[in-house]
């Protein structure tokens, strides 16, 4: 299934968003933006270029093992900043899932992406020269993925979004820079697969990929 978003803006004209199954899709079928990006998340991701949204995973964040690719084009010119929103699924402040049942657990995230230009030259992949705010950590203490009253025994930590954080002129220095993943630690799957990623495009995430919640990351291009 489609959806066709027309933004009246100057910058940013048309985008048109795609979600799995890939295997009838071409890259004709991304639309006329003259860039052109697939991203996979665990568990939700959303996008904007300079302060307008681009993309926005179809899945809702409330969906339990929600892992989901996308493809989608836009148009921009360049230097523009790209600006990603990645969430994990958590029930509540805890940071746990399955809250009650018998595998009641940490969940971890991970997020993957890369776009091309009207040429097919790469101009963006995720790795670790994004900056990125963490802004919401839990639990900041693990021991109590066991607990029986996980709401009351998990910590947590939030920070509220920074105002003008999409912007290209943000002064994101003090952010931490994002942290690069192994497969084998994040685990990827459900429409991971579908896409052939550039060797430059790595799975990000902030430092710890299980109280690491919900993250803000920039990424300039020039």
């Amino acid at each position: 299934m489609s959806a066709l978003l027309s933004l009246n803006l100057p910058r940013l004209a048309m985008v048109l968003v795609m979600s799995l199954p890939l295997a009838c899709q071409s890259e004709a079928d991304y639309g006329d933006g003259a860039y052109q990006g697939e991203a996979w998340a665990d568990n939700w991701f959303s996008m904007w270029v300079d302060g307008s949204l681009v993309v926005e995973d179809s899945v809702s964040i409330t969906t339990e093992r929600s892992f989901n690719a996308e493809v989608f084009s836009f148009d921009a010119t360049p230097p523009f900043l790209a600006a990603f929103k990645l969430m994990d699924f958590k029930e509540t402040d805890s940071g746990l899932e399955y809250i009650g049942e018998s595998n009641q657990q940490m969940g971890d995230g991970g997020f993957i992406t890369q776009i091309r230009d009207a040429s097919s030259a790469t101009v963006l992949v995720s790795d670790d020269s994004w900056r990125c705010l963490v802004t919401h950590e839990a639990p900041l203490n693990k021991d109590c993925e066991s607990s029986a009253d996980p709401d009351a025994d998990c910590e947590y930590r939030t920070a509220d979004e920074p105002d003008g954080w999409m912007d290209l002129d943000f002064d994101d220095s003090g952010w931490a820079t994002a942290t690069e993943h192994s497969e084998a630690s994040v685990s990827p799957k459900d429409g991971y697969d579908e896409f052939s990623w550039d060797s430059a495009a790595q799975l990000v995430w902030g430092a710890d990929l299980e109280s690491d919640n919900t993250i803000l990351c920039r990424a300039r291009v020039d």
